[in-house]
Formats: C-alpha cells, sequence, structure tokens
C-alpha cells in the first residue's frame, strides 16, 4: 500500500499539507488548479500530491466510465475510498508511494 515514505528535501508547510490533501480529495479539478498556478507548482510536496492526485481522479473517472462492468465500477469505489487515506497521509506530511501510479509519474518526468 503506501505505507513507505521518503522525502526528496525541502521543508513542508501547512500550506503545502492543505493543498496536497485537497489534491487527492477534490481529484481531478484541483490538482488541475494546482498545476496551473506557478507558486503551487514550484513546491515540491504540492506537486508531488498534485500530480499523483490528478492521476488517481483519471482512474477514478475511466473506471466509473466503464461502470456498466462490474469490476471497474467497484474499483472506482475503491480508488476513491484509497484516494481518502493518501489525502490523510499527505496532510501527515508525507510523501506517499502509491505502487504502480508513482512509478508512472516518475518515469513521465512529472515528479521527481
Amino acid at each position: 500500500m503506501a505505507n513507505q515514505t521518503f522525502v526528496p528535501g525541502g521543508d513542508i508547510t501547512s500550506d503545502d499539507k492543505l493543498w496536497g490533501l485537497l489534491s487527492y480529495l477534490l481529484t481531478p479539478i484541483i490538482p488541475i488548479i494546482v498545476l496551473l498556478m506557478e507558486d503551487k507548482k514550484a513546491r515540491p510536496f504540492i506537486k508531488y500530491a498534485a500530480v499523483q492526485g490528478l492521476s488517481i481522479g483519471v482512474l477514478i473517472i475511466v473506471m466509473a466510465a466503464l461502470g456498466f462492468l462490474v469490476i471497474p465500477a467497484c474499483l472506482a469505489g475503491l480508488l476513491g475510498i484509497y484516494a481518502i487515506y493518501l489525502a490523510i497521509k499527505t496532510f501527515q506530511g508525507e510523501y506517499v508511494i502509491i505502487p504502480v501510479v508513482t512509478d508512472f509519474c516518475k518515469k513521465q518526468g512529472w515528479i521527481s
């Protein structure tokens, strides 16, 4: 799961934690807004949470669109619950590692 943590460097402010929380809870709207705001996306913690939150949001939307199939609809619900867990961990100031998503985002160069 997301029990592993790492800190790429820099201090994490309460503002960073709040934007990280919102990026997971109100995905995909808040992550898009964050990535359009230069001062927010310059903060490593906020950018990390926003990119991963956006990725999770896209997965939820795709699986919900496939809602006529039982398994993707159930997975969309589980991802929504998992996003709440990620939001809590992010608000605690942790860089969460999402098994497939984090590796994909790093390979694309979206996060470091």
